[in-house]
This record gives C-alpha cells, sequence and structure tokens, in this order.
C-alpha cells in the first residue's frame, strides 16, 4: 500500500489549548471514580471516527496511519467501504489530504460526545478537548460541525451494531494490554524520578491505530488526568518475547513520558530555543514529519522522551546487557531514521548526567544537559 504518513508507531503528539476554552471540568465523583486508576477502551465514537477515516481515499492509501491486516480489518472494509462516497466520508478525505492533523482534531474529540441511541449527545465532562496541535490551532470542534452527519453515518451503516458484536473482540485487546505492558510500573517509576504527579490514566485504543499516537493532559485544580491514544499490542515476527515486551513498552512509555518531559521543558525554553536554534544540527529537514517538531522546545522534548525510555531501560531491564543493548541501538536508529540526528550523542550524555546524579530527579538535569546542547 501506498505510505502518506510515514510514522509507524513514532509520532507522538501532545495537545495543548488555546485561550479560554475548557478542555475538561471533573467533578468530585469523577475524581473519586479515578484518582490513583487506570482505564483501557475502545471508545465508541473514536472507533467510528478512526473506521470513518480508514475508508476515505486517503485512509486506505495510507498503511502508516491505519493498520490494515487481520479480520477486523476486513470486518471494517466488508461493512463500511461500500459507504466510502457518502458526503462525510468525502469530507472528511478532502480535509485528510490538506492535512493529516485533521486526524488528530477527529479523534481527539470523540469523547465529548457519547451516543445516546442514534442520537450524540454532549458529555458532561470533556468540552473541547483538542484544539491546538503542532502550533495548528482550531476554534471549533469538528464533531460539533459535523455531528448530523457523523450521525447519519453511523445509522445508515448500522455502527452500533457492528461495534457491539465486536465487544468480545475488544476485551481481548484489553487483556493483552494488562498482560504485556505495565502502565503501573511505567507510572510509578516516571513519578520517582521527575517531580511532576499525575491522577489518573485513561489508554484509548484501536487494532486500527498503526502510526498516529497522541497525548492529551488535563490539569483540573486538584486532578491531573493524562490520555494516551495507542495501537493495540500484536505479536511481532522476529524478535523474543523480552524484545517484544520492551518494544511494545516503548510504545506506551513515549506517550506517557511526555507529561513528566515537557513540564522542566517549560520551565527553561528560552534556554532550550537558544541551545537548539541551529536547527540543521538536530533535525534531517529532509525527513517527512519532522515538521510537526516546529521549535527547539519540540525538538529537545521528543529527544528527551526518547533517551528518558532508555533511563527506564536500564532500571527495568538491569543486568540484561543483551537487551539493553539493542534497546538502545533500536532506540538511536529509529530516532536518527525519523530526523533526529543527534540521538546517539544526545543519549549518551544524558545517560553520563544520569549516572553522575542518581539520587536526583531528572528534571533536575535539564540546566546541564542544555548547556551541553548548546556547546554542540
Amino acid at each position: 500500500m501506498k505510505k502518506t504518513f510515514i510514522a509507524l508507531f513514532l509520532i507522538a503528539f501532545t495537545f495543548k489549548s488555546f485561550g479560554q476554552q475548557k478542555k475538561a471540568v471533573f467533578t468530585e465523583q469523577f475524581k473519586k471514580e479515578n484518582r490513583g486508576k487506570y482505564n483501557i477502551e475502545v471508545n465508541e465514537l473514536k472507533e467510528l471516527l478512526i473506521i470513518m477515516l480508514a475508508i476515505t481515499d486517503y485512509g486506505l492509501g495510507n498503511d502508516d496511519m491505519f493498520f490494515q491486516e487481520g479480520d477486523y480489518y476486513q470486518d471494517v472494509l466488508k461493512q463500511f467501504k461500500p459507504y466510502k462516497n457518502e458526503p462525510i466520508i468525502l469530507k472528511m478525505d478532502s480535509l485528510m489530504k490538506e492535512s493529516p492533523l485533521n486526524y488528530l482534531f477527529f479523534t481527539g474529540n470523540s469523547q465529548t460526545y457519547n451516543f445516546d441511541g442514534d442520537v450524540l449527545k454532549p458529555d458532561d465532562v470533556y468540552f473541547f478537548t483538542a484544539d491546538e496541535v503542532a502550533k495548528v490551532k482550531i476554534d471549533k470542534n469538528p464533531i460539533t460541525t459535523y455531528k448530523k452527519e457523523i450521525e447519519d453515518f453511523a445509522k445508515k451503516s448500522d455502527f452500533r451494531k457492528f461495534y457491539s458484536n465486536h465487544k468480545d473482540f475488544y476485551n481481548k485487546i484489553y487483556e493483552n494490554y494488562e498482560k504485556n505492558v505495565n502502565l503501573v510500573k511505567q507510572w510509578k517509576w516516571l513519578e520517582k524520578n521527575f517531580e511532576a504527579k499525575n491522577d489518573s490514566y485513561v489508554i484509548y485504543t484501536s487494532q486500527l491505530i498503526n502510526g498516529l499516537n497522541y497525548t492529551n493532559r488535563y490539569d483540573e485544580k486538584d486532578f491531573k488526568l493524562i490520555e494516551m491514544v495507542l495501537p493495540a499490542l500484536s505479536k511481532i515476527e522476529g524478535r523474543t518475547e523480552k524484545n517484544a515486551e520492551a518494544f511494545n513498552t516503548r510504545v506506551m512509555f513515549t506517550e506517557i513520558d511526555h507529561n513528566y518531559v515537557n513540564k522542566p521543558s517549560n520551565k527553561y525554553e528560552k534556554q532550550i530555543d537558544e541551545a537548539l536554534k541551529n536547527r540543521d544540527k538536530w533535525v534531517n529537514a529532509k525527513v517527512y514529519g519532522t515538521e510537526y517538531y516546529p521549535t527547539g522546545e519540540h525538538v529537545f522534548n521528543e529527544y528527551m522522551t526518547y533517551g528518558v525510555f532508555i533511563l527506564y531501560a536500564l532500571d527495568n531491564w538491569k543486568g540484561d546487557t543483551k537487551l539493553l543493548n539493542e534497546i538502545e541501538k533500536e532506540v538511536n536508529y529509529t530516532m536518527v531514521n525519523r530526523g533526529f540526528i543527534k540521538m546517539n550523542e544526545f543519549t549518551n550524555e544524558l545517560k553520563k548526567l544520569r549516572a553522575k546524579n542518581k539520587n536526583k530527579k531528572i528534571d533536575k538535569l535539564y540546566p546541564q544537559l542544555v548547556k551541553w546542547c548548546a556547546k554542540q
């Protein structure tokens, strides 16, 4: 298949909110029910929107963004591809061709509405969850804009019955996550090693997600919630069980740790932008996807996100030299291939600083690491 969005589990976006628009308001009851807990979900509206985007011409030609293998994908094509010329699908196709970020704005706002029969009703907690990413802003929730068309498509294609009929399949996705990726272990490690604290996590997943992962942070007074949108886990041919575990862990970890890595970066934003002002030293601009990291801070955060995973690996798989070498080699290769050309040097410097400051929070390493960046 044609690949129009080269990512493959690699591009990770974080949403920001601009203006006075509220992303969410958490009730005391919501906080009580979710504090200290996490949830894994194939969200019904998000799954509908992913399916709608997957059957556009853009989606059908893009096996980086959409996972196009297996029985579930064939079930999707059989039931929904006959409706690919519906006006709303053609509109989504045109929007995706304008910018793949429209995938994020559609699916990133899916929790703002819930099905009530054939009608979408506004959610009580989430309002406008995805309005800015990579310096691109929108001022209206696309679910609100196309609400009637989305409702009509769901009804005409009998989506809700399809979703209900696949509940057992979705449950297997949840079980696979529980068995193979230890979110709690990652959560505890990050909160031990960074100053940031978070109260709850939500993982939205789908068998159709392939190469576009993203995370969103909600900071509502005394309650902080992190959501991640990630692919379903699958067996990876040619990897040992431990290596596959490490790979799947990385997919999740490099979304979670944005919510710890980015906070101290904000504190040193001016210094980071100055240190990385010569962009050509840090990024190969010819590689597609690097344009979504437009500032020095964005670039630094991406280096840190993957560098911190290596620090986690050193603690989590301590003593397994062979596996640790495989992990570091793959991370560095992956990042360089994505256009982050100094990943090897960055990783080595981060490891040195960590070794000299084992009892300090990683936040405290930023000034020294930024000074090193400035000297490159």
